[in-house]
């Protein structure tokens, strides 16, 4: 088990996840993001069936981040009630786990993806 996580959460439009995107990874609470889509959505929504297109974002982060993560996807979301998940990274390369940790809470982190 590590002490990183991957946080997911999903917009209507790429420009939405970009935005949501650049604005975590720019203020460090998430080392780097991912955006899947479109993606079609099935679920129940105010007691209605539902489905839809989204685009799903892929973050990672330690858990001492998540809370501020959290709270940041939740106040820039365009969505009243966000799908805001983490799971557990159980195992990875030490590599990439030492740049998701160093990148979240060094200011001086500048080397690209993964490195």
């Amino acid at each position: 088990m590590t002490d990183c996580v991957q946080v997911s959460t999903a917009v209507e439009s790429r420009e939405a996840a970009e935005s949501l995107a650049r604005g975590v990874v720019e203020a460090r609470l998430a080392a780097g993001a991912q955006i899947v889509g479109p993606v079609v959505s099935v679920f129940w929504h105010l007691g209605e069936f539902g489905t839809g297109e989204e685009w799903q974002l892929l973050l990672r982060t330690t858990n001492d981040r998540y809370p501020a993560l959290e709270a940041h996807l939740i106040a820039q979301h365009p969505w009243d009630n966000p799908e805001i998940v983490a799971v557990p990274i159980t195992a990875g390369s030490a590599g990439y786990l030492d740049w998701v940790r160093r990148t979240v809470t060094d200011d001086s982190e500048t080397s690209g993806n993964g490195t």
